[in-house]
């Protein structure tokens, strides 16, 4: 029963990631590659001039940085969501609908429709010019990293909200009965029953969304276009470039498979954590 799962396992991902990994040691361009099989075998040149000689660093921070920043803003807004919308109230699934629109809205979309809301003149530099805030330049510049920022923790921190209130949903709903008889206040309860209860849930929710975020290309794609400022040239954006604008495939092939083993990194290092988790219950 499991060989047709596998058999897509193969062909979906174990094939491509393997011509992916052959084709970064060859010298792929776009002169050689209609006869791609016979290309010049580099070995590892590719991946030396990927750290030696293109921006693989700087885009690696703007990864990092973008990454992390959005998560810790969504964080608290989809953590702040899950708690509101756990307890029945009357409109209660309206509400959870609402708070699910922009996470299922296309990122195509979601760009497409930020990219015209901070255009110089637009609704964003008009909002912040009554606040008394004067900046028109936010698809350019140094206000781009933040313009990225903002728009992914708006398309984001639902799913940090879906697995929270994922999590609070396990919890028994006489134990905050019993709470509540015993006086204990929300925020005691949130403390000692909510939290301890959804550490789990949010620290994958967490690495997830890190890792989204930086595999995340068409939002920065769509919001900026090509060419687009370096503050924002995250590390799917530069193997875009590279194989599909300077038409380096090969050197394309080293950044995506560099990006690859780096983003696996948190991956183990979480499971990893869950597995000592594990161990110690038992």
């Amino acid at each position: 029963m499991l060989i047709p799962g596998g058999v897509l396992l193969v062909a979906i991902i174990l094939i491509p990631l393997i011509i992916g990994i052959w084709m970064s040691l060859l010298n792929l361009s776009q002169y050689t590659i209609r006869q791609w099989l016979a290309a010049p075998f580099v070995a590892f040149q590719n991946y030396v001039v990927v750290v030696t000689q293109t921006q693989f660093f700087q885009s690696l921070g703007v990864s990092i940085g973008f990454a992390v920043v959005a998560t810790v803003c969504s964080v608290p807004i989809g953590v702040a969501a899950a708690v509101v919308t756990h307890n029945s109230f009357r409109g209660r699934a309206v509400v959870r609908s609402i708070f699910l629109v922009p996470y299922v809205i296309p990122s195509f979309v979601v760009a497409t429709i930020w990219r015209t809301i901070m255009q110089p003149g637009g609704v964003w530099t008009g909002m912040l010019t009554s606040f008394g805030v004067k900046s028109s330049l936010w698809l350019n510049g140094p206000n781009a990293f933040w313009t990225l920022v903002i728009v992914e923790i708006w398309a984001s921190w639902p799913f940090i909200y879906l697995l929270t209130l994922a999590g609070m949903q396990t919890i028994e709903h006489q134990v905050f009965e019993a709470a509540a008889i015993d006086g204990v206040t929300w925020g005691r309860q949130l403390r000692s029953i909510v939290f301890p209860n959804i550490g789990g849930p949010l620290a994958l929710a967490c690495v997830v969304s890190v890792l989204n975020h930086i595999n995340n290309f068409t939002l920065p794609y769509v919001l900026f276009g090509i060419p687009a400022p370096d503050n924002v040239q995250t590390l799917p954006f530069l193997t875009y470039i590279q194989s599909f604008t300077v038409f380096r495939f090969g050197l394309g092939a080293a950044t995506a498979v560099l990006s690859l083993v780096l983003l696996a990194i948190p991956l183990i290092v979480y499971l990893r954590m869950v597995r000592l988790d594990v161990g110690k219950e038992s």
